[in-house]
């Protein structure tokens, strides 16, 4: 990932509100929610949430799909495992030794954590 696509990332998740959505949704997976529901469970006027959704769908945070008269949005989660490994994938590349004890304790699941890289740059098992 780039780092301009990692800013635009969090620009785009730079309010609370944004946070909650992004948030229900990850909630319900690929199943996602439409936009009326999404409305109904954080208590948003449609109006504010019709801004929100069309920004955070512009930089590819959710994806939506049309359903009859209904739009469905799901939380873009690759782009979020991207997003994280772009965060992490220096992680103690200058101790290694403390990265397996942070990624014990990590509640991020293996596969979302990107490999260990050790100080030569080489992945390791």
């Amino acid at each position: 990932m780039e780092k301009q696509i990692a800013t635009q990332l969090f620009e785009s998740l730079a309010s609370g509100t944004r946070l909650d959505i992004y948030r229900l949704l990850v909630r319900y997976g690929h199943d996602g929610l439409v936009a009326g529901q999404i409305a109904a469970e954080l208590g948003l006027p449609p109006n504010n949430l019709s801004f929100h959704l069309k920004g955070m769908t512009q930089s590819r945070l959710l994806t939506v799909e049309q359903e009859g008269r209904f739009q469905r949005y799901r939380a873009n989660l690759p782009l979020m495992r991207e997003l994280i490994a772009y965060l992490t994938e220096e992680c103690c590349s200058a101790e290694s030794k403390q990265c397996a004890s942070l990624r014990a304790a990590s509640p991020c699941a293996e596969t979302v954590l990107p490999p260990l890289k050790r100080k030569t740059g080489k992945e390791t098992p």
